[in-house]
């Protein structure tokens, strides 16, 4: 079995294409950190409520971000808003991401670790 070597463009349209579809998504860090923190249960609480709320948002899982001080860690890119990295997230905090940021596209300020460029 041959193994073919990706070139420039390939990894451009592998960037420009999502699962579903969507471009917005959420990202859970399920590093063995962001385990050990709750992560899973956060990640699990997010897939639940997208299903039950019908919303058109992909939840996907990252590794280590490097600040496990401040798991579990969850990235969030919404169209219109600037890509947020939310620390210290539990499920009252996942609430909140859903309900402000993802529906009503407010950041979260109080649970903001980084806002990337």
């Amino acid at each position: 079995m041959a193994i073919n070597k990706l070139i420039p463009s390939d990894l451009d349209k592998m960037s420009q294409v999502s699962s579903d579809g969507s471009k917005d998504w959420i990202k859970v860090g399920l590093s063995s950190c962001g385990i050990a923190a709750g992560a899973q249960e956060v990640f699990d609480f997010f897939v639940e409520e997208v299903k039950k709320r019908n919303l058109q948002i992909e939840i996907k899982k990252c590794g280590c971000a490097g600040a496990c001080y401040a798991e579990p860690l969850v990235e969030v890119s919404v169209e219109g808003l600037p890509a947020v990295i939310y620390g210290a997230v539990n499920k009252e905090v996942a609430i909140k991401i859903l309900e402000k940021h993802v529906i009503s596209k407010r950041l979260v300020n109080d649970s903001i670790f980084e806002i990337l460029a």
